[in-house]
């Protein structure tokens, strides 16, 4: 297995982000997603409240990230995590990327005393990985609505 190593991004790693946006197919099967304007990577990476991480392999290119959000509660603890999105390179897979990013999350948030973490999973796949990393369904969710204002 070729070796990773897992960091979390901050100030000055930008062109890490526009990268990941270029090649998010091969990370997440999705279509490519617009970059961020340099000033909008700039404070996404400068925000206390996201923690995004990347797997880099021995030439410190990306295999794989981890992208989730410190969340400020009403009631109950005053902070859990919003886990918000996962990707690693297709051949990457099954090789204990995703587990490694998800246990530098875990141990950001024993770190900073933050207990509650969870994660929208919407296909089977992605629910059994989670499984797998220690989650259980805790509540279903009907439908997510959005909107642009």
């Amino acid at each position: 297995m070729s070796p990773f190593t897992i960091r979390r991004l901050g100030p000055g790693d930008e062109a890490a982000l526009a990268g990941l946006a270029a090649d998010e197919t091969d990370f997440t099967d999705e279509a490519p997603s617009p970059p961020l304007s340099p000033e909008a990577a700039r404070a996404y990476l400068a925000d206390p409240q996201v923690w995004h991480w990347h797997a880099e392999d021995g030439q410190g290119q990306p295999v794989g990230f981890l992208m989730a959000y410190v969340h400020r509660r009403r009631h109950g603890e005053a902070l859990d995590v919003m886990f918000e999105e996962i990707g690693v390179r297709e051949a990457w897979r099954r090789r204990g990327v995703g587990r490694a990013l998800v246990a530098a999350l875990h141990e950001q948030m024993r770190a900073q005393g933050i207990r509650g973490v969870w994660v929208a999973a919407d296909n089977e796949g992605a629910q059994a990985f989670y499984r797998a990393c220690g989650y259980e369904v805790d509540e279903l969710q009907g439908v997510i609505l959005s909107r642009t204002v």
